[in-house]
Order: C-alpha cells, then structure tokens, then sequence
C-alpha cells in the first residue's frame, strides 16, 4: 500500500469514527425552550475530547487494517475472494 492509500484509508476510518463518538457523553440541556420544547445542543459538548479519542481510535483501527491488507490473509487477486474467470 503506497502512502496515498494510506492517507485516504486513514481519513475514510476517521470519520466514520467520529460518528461513532460523538453521541458519548451527550446530555441536553436541562431547562428546554419554553414555546417549542427544544433542548437544542448539548450543553458541554466537549468536541477537543473527541476529536482525540476519535483519532486515538482511527488510528488503532486503521493499522488493524494496514495490518491486514499487508500480511496477505485477504486477496482479490488469489484465493477464495478472488474473480473467477470465465
């Protein structure tokens, strides 16, 4: 895998990472609006938390990946996933 790959490999890992923390910890605001009921946003959303564990986490599952790909285990080219011939 050359580093360009590698790169976007990273940042497509890195968002769906962040989606995946961004509701940890959230609560809303205790008092909601009086018209509407809305709470709206979170009251301590304490986004430089998560932007690091987001990449402590992408950055764990991005060498599992890199990792993976590498040692062979799985091919497109050979083996049972790859395209058979007609």
């Amino acid at each position: 895998m050359d580093w360009f790959t590698g790169a976007v490999l990273y940042a497509l890992i890195w968002w769906v990472v962040l989606f995946a923390v961004l509701p940890f910890g959230v609560r809303p605001d205790a008092a909601p609006d009086a018209a509407s009921g809305w709470r709206g946003a979170p009251a301590r959303p304490r986004m430089g938390r998560k932007l690091l564990w987001t990449t402590l986490v992408a950055t764990l599952v991005w060498a599992a990946c890199v990792g993976l790909i590498e040692s062979g285990w799985i091919s497109f080219r050979s083996g049972f996933f790859a395209l058979q011939e007609p």
